[in-house]
């Protein structure tokens, strides 16, 4: 018995694009800075949280293209004036990417208190069901 990828199984036609989504994920290097949580709110309804300290509005960027989100943070302060006897607040720059689904919309995003929150939506299309003539 032969063994197939999920792209490469033959009941599965056009999902090809899954394996790629699921390299591309996995070699995205979403490691532990900055923590985040990942929330289902409803259904249809998530939230993703990012802990910011230490960033402004400015210093931040949300990108959705081709079905990937990318968060970005890049502090614009230059601490070479300052003199620190404890650094715990980290405020290296960082990306996090995250591959959405067919369906999944960006509804918003706000930053309050150090925490950067993004509400994603699922829209479902509506059910289709069409009869195919034979020529």
């Amino acid at each position: 018995m032969a063994k197939y990828t999920f792209g490469a199984h033959p009941f599965l036609l056009g999902f090809d694009e899954l394996d790629r989504m699921l390299e591309r994920s996995s070699k995205s290097g979403n490691e532990g800075y900055p923590p985040y949580n990942i929330e289902q709110k409803s259904e249809n309804a998530f939230q993703i949280t990012v802990a910011v300290a230490g960033f402004s509005e400015s210093d931040l960027s949300i990108v959705l293209e081709a079905r990937r989100l990318v968060i970005a943070g890049k502090n614009s302060g230059d601490d070479s004036a300052r003199v620190y006897l404890h650094r715990g607040i980290a405020t290296r720059q960082f990306q996090k990417s995250f591959v959405l689904a067919d369906g999944m919309e960006v509804a918003g995003a706000k930053l309050a208190n150090g925490l950067l929150k993004i509400d994603l939506e699922r829209k479902l299309p509506e059910p289709t069901v069409r009869k195919i003539r034979i020529a």
